[in-house]
């Protein structure tokens, strides 16, 4: 089964290529984004307050103490929630500066950058429903006469493939895409590693895009 969307410029229904595709062809996209330059940006207050949420979240992510593990367990979720908004709204309403920003990026980080949002989707999709935060998350564990060590420096947890994802739906497979992503860039890797990296692309591509709004 052959997975359609319909055209946000012109209504026609067509086949994406990429997850994220909107439009049936460039000449779409290039008229979709005309209008939105001439009208007044309706999401920019949306994405200003995200993008405020989504740092206060993960510099208290950065700064938290490991010795709740439930308390950790919470700002990370939230860190994911807030992170991965924020990447929708900017594929939504920016995607050229988006694609600039990232196509600028050596080939190596690139693919570590797409494959980190990659990760942090397929665990916003699956923590909640089919998983719980715990199955994502390898608290470390205290030592004897030491301090907790900081949630920043927990690690994901390498997880078996949801028995959802088959190769019969086109979505489906995204999300195989995405599972793929977080066992590469994700699983056994700190945290706040992952977090200040998706931070740092979201918020030069947010204020890259407020420019080019000026």
């Amino acid at each position: 089964m052959t997975d359609t969307r319909t055209c946000e410029q012109c209504g026609t229904s067509f086949t994406p290529r990429r997850e994220h595709a909107r439009f049936c062809s460039p000449r779409c996209r290039v008229a979709w984004n005309r209008r939105q330059a001439s009208e007044p940006p309706a999401e920019t207050g949306a994405l200003d307050w995200s993008v405020t949420a989504m740092l206060e979240t993960t510099e208290r992510l950065q700064q938290a103490g490991g010795s709740d593990r439930a308390d950790g367990l919470t700002v990370i979720s939230e860190a994911v929630w807030w992170v991965t908004m924020v990447d929708a709204t900017l594929v939504r309403y920016h995607l050229d500066v988006y694609s600039d920003i990232l196509v600028r990026q050596p080939a190596a980080e690139r693919k570590m950058t797409e494959d980190t949002f990659g990760g942090l989707r397929f665990v916003r999709n699956q923590m909640g429903y089919t998983a719980d935060p715990a199955d994502f998350i390898q608290p470390l564990d205290l030592r004897p006469g030491t301090a907790a060590p900081r949630v920043a420096a927990w690690t994901w947890r390498a997880v078996a493939k949801p028995a959802t994802v088959s190769p019969a739906r086109r979505t489906h497979g995204w999300e195989l895409t995405r599972y793929r992503a977080y066992q590469r860039q994700l699983a056994g890797y700190p945290v706040g590693e992952t977090f200040s990296r998706a931070v740092t692309f979201l918020r030069l591509t947010a204020e890259s895009s407020s420019l080019s709004r000026a």
